[in-house]
């Protein structure tokens, strides 16, 4: 009896887990590498998240769970957004450390996060100059 419970428990705890529990998947199939890499693109996206210009609908979305995806660590993330969450932050690392610095001036004004993302690009052989 108590082997049919336990099964039946952990049925009903597997359809209580929602999809809802990750970010919408709708926009895991962009280019994200296309966008670091095209300076008009990039900075676009950048100022939308900044609350500095116009953004568009995926611009929205990333904009909308920014903050909560940098503070857990992308825990609702899918596979693909955890994916391009690191390669963009190193890229913007190694290549946009000015972009960078404003994008954690506005999320991690204490820097309770950034350290540890940055620790993860110098573990990926990234080099960030002293300040």
């Amino acid at each position: 009896m108590m082997k049919k419970t336990l099964v039946l428990l952990c049925c009903v705890v597997a359809a209580l887990a929602r999809p809802s529990d990750k970010y919408t998947d709708k926009y895991d199939n962009i280019n994200i590498q296309e966008i670091l890499e095209n300076k008009r693109l990039l900075e676009a996206y950048v100022n939308c998240v900044l609350d500095k210009g116009k953004c568009t609908p995926e611009g929205k979305e990333l904009k909308e769970h920014l903050q909560e995806a940098i503070e857990t660590g992308c825990e609702k993330c899918t596979e693909a957004q955890e994916k391009g969450a690191y390669t963009s932050i190193e890229y913007l690392i190694k290549n946009h450390l000015d972009l960078w610095h404003k994008l954690t001036d506005k999320f991690d004004p204490e820097g309770k996060y950034r350290k540890k993302y940055e620790d993860r690009a110098r573990a990926n052989g990234i080099v960030i100059p002293e300040e």
